[in-house]
């Protein structure tokens, strides 16, 4: 199951943010594409692993391909996560950490990936506009992704 660091007190637009990025992280563990996409902006632009190098909206259809592509749970969890509100729109970074075992894969994975997340309150609830995630690579000519990498 997916966690996220808690770290003291939040505030309530700090606690909402955190909410729903755990919203979003259960949904991957139990496979609910619907849930995933809910949060997001109709128009979010969104640079995830998978080409193309941009994504405008999530497109639902997609998501559930994405899904049924891996066995069992797919397992999401937030570290580190720093979120910072002014007025309507927050700003989120961190590290996302995703296990769980991809078909073609045939054996578990699990790997850090950097994170940032940019939020707008529309009719009082918070709807994901942009979210940017990457995984370094070892730049020693070897390209390989840095999967070992911990935060």
């Amino acid at each position: 199951m997916s966690t996220a660091t808690v770290r003291g007190q939040y505030t309530r637009n700090e606690a909402d943010i955190r909410a729903l990025i755990e919203t979003v992280h259960k949904a991957h563990h139990n496979k609910d594409a619907a849930a995933i996409v809910a949060p997001y902006a109709r128009d979010a632009v969104v640079f995830n692993l998978a080409p193309p190098l941009s994504h405008h909206g999530m497109d639902l259809e997609e998501k559930k391909a994405w899904l049924d592509s891996w066995e069992g749970p797919i397992d999401f969890e937030s570290s580190d996560l720093n979120i910072t509100v002014n007025g309507d729109f927050a700003f989120c970074h961190g590290f996302y950490r995703l296990g769980g075992t991809p078909k073609a894969a045939g054996r578990p994975i699990s790997f850090w990936m950097r994170a940032t997340v940019c939020l707008h309150r529309d009719g009082g609830a918070w709807r994901i506009v942009h979210e940017h995630t990457s995984v370094p690579f070892y730049m020693d000519g070897s390209l390989r992704p840095a999967f070992d990498l911990k935060p």
